[in-house]
């Protein structure tokens, strides 16, 4: 077995994410690649010290560049906000290192492009962390969609809510609240939770032509975390859009951070002409599905438990017995097989960084329509 040292840059909550994936990775899928947890950098030297004893990480580093610079270093896990993302994946395509980089994949449109070239220039491995992909009732979903079994498509509808920011208190910026500040996030909601929503939807769907949308952002000041001054917020605390997408079809999206009584409520439904899906992250190992050729006293929505591991459900030959499901940690074990198996076949890993460049498109799409009133606008395509 091949040893794969992996430098982690940041801690959060999606470091912990990642740092399981890596951990639990070859204990359900034989792979000719091992995950070694070689180093973690990030400023707070102590904190970082406490993660990696936490998580494995064999050393620490208070600065990311030195973290690259490291020969026994073989690929960069980017988990920082997002207005660091294209320095840090910059560096690393220079020193030749893989990228696994967290999404969205940059603050906006062109300085995904600058990545994108520059990965590819490089020739190095990438991927980027849209982890629902990789819940095996979403792959599913992909299968079914891919097999014809829905025939065209007529409509894709998908929400992500949460309501953790309603609390006008709620100061912003800082390690904890970077979210909330536009400089470190670019955007609200439509980076952070459409982003998941639109890469699902392109997937499974194809590419999204014209968008028109509205956003709102319901607090307007906030104080900063780090200036203790009182700020104007530039983030969007909702969005909406609709488009059309492609092959014809039309979609609805919507967001918010003020849904009082969801944490993280993201569901998507897709009709076509034969038959339905639709999907719920809080029931996440159940596709629903109706088929229009069912008999009619039978024809009903019928609720398809992904757990079977005898080759028919994706990902689940790797795990339990049927019936007995798996969780959202488990998404990213999936992510990270995906790509230690993509690299010993030397293919890419989608979504690859030209993947989620075209998601990218998409929310620097919205946002414009969203300042413009609604107004049509345009997507450009990677």
């Amino acid at each position: 077995m091949i040893n794969l040292n992996i430098g982690m840059i940041g801690y959060g909550f999606m470091g912990r994410a990642h740092s399981n994936g890596y951990n639990r990775v070859n204990n359900f899928f034989d792979l000719e690649y091992r995950p070694v947890l070689k180093a973690v950098a990030a400023r707070d030297k102590e904190k970082a010290r406490q993660f990696a004893d936490k998580w494995g990480y064999e050393s620490v580093e208070t600065d990311w560049r030195k973290l690259i610079e490291r020969k026994d270093i073989d690929a960069v896990d980017i988990c920082t906000p997002n207005n660091l993302h294209k320095e840090i994946a910059l560096a690393c395509a220079a020193a030749g290192k893989m990228i696994l980089c967290e999404k969205p994949l940059s603050m906006n449109g062109p300085e995904g492009e600058e990545m994108v070239k520059a990965v590819e220039k490089a020739g190095v491995p990438n991927t980027v962390w849209y982890n629902y992909r990789k819940v095996p009732a979403v792959t599913l979903a992909k299968q079914l969609i891919d097999e014809g079994r829905l025939g065209k498509i007529f409509h894709y509808r998908a929400n992500f809510l949460q309501d953790w920011t309603i609390n006008a208190d709620l100061p912003q910026g800082g390690a904890a609240l970077w979210r909330l500040d536009a400089a470190a996030a670019g955007s609200g909601v439509t980076g952070d939770l459409l982003a998941h929503c639109i890469d699902t939807a392109i997937w499974l769907n194809g590419n999204i032509n014209t968008v028109n949308a509205t956003t709102e952002t319901f607090v307007k000041e906030r104080k900063h975390q780090l200036t203790g001054k009182v700020e104007k917020v530039g983030i969007d605390d909702a969005s909406i859009f609709f488009c059309r997408f492609g092959n014809g079809s039309l979609g609805l999206f919507e967001s918010t951070r003020y849904a009082r009584g969801h944490k993280a409520l993201y569901t998507f439904e897709i009709n076509g002409e034969k038959a339905s899906i639709k999907w719920d992250l809080h029931d996440l190992h159940r596709l629903e599905y109706f088929d229009y050729k069912d008999e009619g006293k039978l024809r009903a929505w019928r609720s398809i438990h992904v757990t079977d591991n005898g080759g028919e459900h994706p990902y689940m030959d790797h795990y339990w017995v049927p019936g007995l499901q798996i969780g959202y940690e488990h998404s990213f074990v999936n992510h990270v097989a995906d790509f230690l198996e993509s690299l010993a076949k030397g293919t890419p890993c989608p979504p690859t960084f030209r993947d989620a460049l075209e998601t990218q498109y998409v929310c620097d799409a919205v946002l414009d329509s969203a300042k413009a009133n609604g107004m049509t606008r345009e997507v450009k395509h990677a």
